[in-house]
Order: C-alpha cells, then structure tokens, then sequence
C-alpha cells in the first residue's frame, strides 16, 4: 500500500482483510489550548504544553484482533495504527513528542519510513504540537485534517481536507465539529475501533462527551456525539482518558440518549 491520498471504501476493506491492525498508543501530557490542571480527572483540558515528554513506562494490550502498546506520558494520546510494514500517526502530541513517537515506531519494528500517513483530529496544540517536526522526519507522509482547522495546523506542508465517508489507509474519517470547527475522528470499521480526538472522552472507566472548558461549540459537539452513536465499534481511543475496549459503541448511545 502506497501513501497515496484517499481510498475508496471497496479498497479499504480488501486491504483490512489481508493484514490485521494494530495500534500503538502515545500518551502524551497536556492537552488542548490553554489552562493547566492535573490529575485523572482531567478529559479534553489542558496541561502547561511546555511540560517535557517523558520517554518510558510502556505496556501492551491484545484484544479482538487487533493490539495496542501505550506510553503512559500523561493525558493526551497519539496513535501509531499500522499493518503490512505501512503506518498512519493519528495526531502528534505536544511540542517535542517525535522523540516519543519514533519509540514507539522502534518497538514496532519500522521507522519514518513507513509512515504514509498523518491524521490530526484538530487544531489543539496538544494534538497538533509536534506535526511540524513529523512531517520533517517522515518526508512522504501526507497530512490529513478537518478543512476548518487546517489555517492553524503547524506544518511544513499544508494538509489535505478530508470530510465525512473518506478514506485513509483503510479508515473512515468522520467529521465531529464542536470541540473545534474542523474537529474529526477515525473509525476503523473492520477492527471495530473509534479514534475519538476530543470529540469523546474516557473517564471512570466509561464514556463522557467533549470538556465544555475547552470546547468552542457545545451544541455541536453534543451533536457530534449523536453522530458518533450511529456507528458501530467495540473499541473506542480517545485523546484523553483510558480506552474503552468492549461494547464502546454501546456506552456512546447511552451517553448520547442522556443528552436529549
């Protein structure tokens, strides 16, 4: 599979069967634009984004086919998701994170080499932080984001707008505005897994929405968590919080139910 832009849905597919998936996870401190708070209870706020990215504290998880390695940074995540000696980032972390991000590929056993693809869910430092420096080490990479977010993305090369139904490396780009305009999330419909961003956020071993504090659209971003109800996943991976790795799906219809 090449770095090309978009595949179709039929190509995605015939590509997932032929290769499982597997995600390593980047947890990243700090998150989103501004503030500073600490603590587990932390979902979608912000750390002070000049906080050094520590390198260790690894573990990895099999489940339904598919695995994930964490580095347990801090409160924001980073997604390395990779199969047939390709891989796609899914955001970049704060400034400073490609150290921990080529680790991470390292105990994959690739290099910048294989990454075809970045995905920014949004505009947040904390998401966007190091894409500059990513797109440096990994020249062929292209670089994907909601349209609406792209004028403050922080890149070398300007990024591909990507909406509703696209595909990237065999994953479903879904537009979830209201944490920001040009918010989006990742479905990988063939390993059942949801990269949320900000749109969703893990807590308590469960599922919240968006963090008013530092969401600039609350209706919308309820609304986006309506639309994320309409897909069917077991997995979901948010930028912060701890994943929820069984019947996910099913807790975000609960949790877009009680929003009315």
């Amino acid at each position: 599979m090449t770095a090309g832009p978009l595949f179709s849905r039929r190509m995605a597919i015939a590509e997932m069967g032929k290769a499982g998936l597997a995600i390593a996870v980047l947890g990243i401190a700090a998150c989103s634009k501004e503030g500073s708070q600490s603590g587990s209870s932390i979902q979608g706020g912000s750390s002070n984004p000049s906080t050094s990215v520590p390198s260790s504290a690894t573990s990895s998880t099999v489940f339904a086919g598919s695995s994930y390695r964490r580095i347990n940074l801090g409160f924001v995540n980073a997604y390395i998701l990779f199969r047939g000696g390709e891989a796609a980032v899914v955001d970049t972390g704060i400034s400073g994170s490609e150290e921990a991000i080529e680790a991470a590929l390292g105990e994959i056993g690739l290099g910048w080499d294989a990454v075809g693809h970045v995905i920014v869910t949004h505009k947040h430092p904390d998401h966007q932080g190091s894409l500059a420096a990513v797109v440096a080490l990994a020249p062929a990479a292209q670089v994907y984001a909601g349209a609406e977010d792209i004028p403050e993305m922080e890149t070398l090369a300007t990024p591909t707008a990507v909406g509703d139904g696209e595909q990237v490396f065999g994953l479903e780009i879904i537009k979830t505005p209201g944490h920001t305009p040009g918010h989006i999330s990742v479905l990988d419909e063939a390993a059942g897994v949801l990269v949320t961003g900000d749109a969703l956020n893990g807590g308590s071993g469960g599922v919240t929405g968006a963090n008013p504090s530092f969401s600039e659209d609350m209706t919308t971003a309820n609304a986006s968590v309506v639309k994320l109800a309409g897909f069917t996943y077991e997995t979901a991976l948010f930028g912060h919080g701890e994943p929820v790795l069984t019947m996910a799906s099913a807790q975000v219809n609960e949790l877009a139910s009680s929003l009315g």
